[in-house]
């Protein structure tokens, strides 16, 4: 087995479900730090889920959680993992200028 860790940002600016992060085939994942900004004055919210691909089922883990307007925040108080193939998603309120970055463990 291989460990890496990785870090990955995503710019949120749409309403529509933005996959985040998906485990590829054959590898897990331990997402240690979900963390948000936001880049305006407005209070957005935003929805976190995974979707577990082996039970075709999405749960949501953070449902609609107000932003601070111009703040960054950690969004996790304990890990999350992904299975192979699971996909962690978010959705905004609004278009705001969102950014989600990802501190996470590759398991291989």
């Amino acid at each position: 087995m291989a460990n890496n860790y990785k870090f990955t940002g995503v710019a949120l600016a749409t309403v529509s479900q933005t996959a985040l992060l998906t485990a590829a085939s054959g590898e897990n994942i331990i997402i240690k730090s979900i963390r948000v900004t936001n880049n305006t004055a407005n209070n957005p919210t935003i929805t976190l889920a995974v979707t577990d691909t082996s039970a075709s089922t999405t749960y949501t883990i953070l449902n609609t959680y107000r932003l601070t307007s111009n703040t960054s925040e950690e969004l996790l108080e304990e890990p999350v993992v992904l299975e192979t193939t699971d996909i962690l998603k978010a959705t905004m309120s609004s278009t705001d200028s969102t950014t989600v970055t990802l501190s996470y463990l590759v398991i291989t």
